[in-house]
């Protein structure tokens, strides 16, 4: 039997107030989805233990709060992350302009070692909303114009479509 460390991976979700952040990482974690809307005060956290490489991870999801009136928490919540989510609304292209503002103070809060390499992903929420798909082709076309993310995918609430894949993008 072998001894290895458990491994611990902070995982920081962000993103627009009502992009979904709430509803992603409950999916992810629980299986449920509700449709009601409640923002978040602060932050909370939620674990799932994931198999990688044949190791065990503990995946510990932050999910963050998406009004200005809370970012100046974000110092606390960000440092020691090992990975940031960034997650719009694919019917609302403010909140996907906005990626770039949060990545950026992300990057000034959590003072990562190696910033240039550090992980993202970008996660387009909310697909099944019919109007969805002219955001989403203006979103692709510029990520894939500008650097590279890790993974960028969709991800859809109530049929959660993509989810197990873009968790591979954090916790390889």
């Amino acid at each position: 039997m072998s001894s290895r460390k458990k491994v611990l991976l902070k995982v920081i979700i962000l993103g627009d107030s009502g992009v979904g952040k709430t509803s992603l990482m409950n999916q992810y974690v629980n299986k449920k989805f509700s449709a009601s809307y409640k923002a978040t005060i602060g932050a909370d956290f939620l674990t799932r233990e994931v198999l990688v490489d044949d190791r065990q991870v503990t995946m510990q999801l932050w999910d963050t709060a998406g009004q200005e009136r809370f970012q100046s928490l974000g110092v606390a919540f960000y440092r020691g992350a090992d990975c940031c989510v960034l997650v719009y609304d694919v019917n609302n292209a403010k909140s996907f302009e906005a990626l770039d503002s949060w990545r950026d103070e992300f990057l000034i809060q959590a003072s990562p070692r190696d910033p240039p390499n550090f992980p993202f992903v970008v996660l387009g929420n909310k697909i099944d909303v019919e109007e969805s798909k002219r955001v989403v082709m203006i979103a692709r076309n510029a990520l894939a114009q500008e650097e590279s993310e890790e993974f960028s995918g969709d991800f859809d609430d109530p049929i959660n479509i993509h989810i197990e894949n873009d968790r591979d993008g954090c916790a390889c």
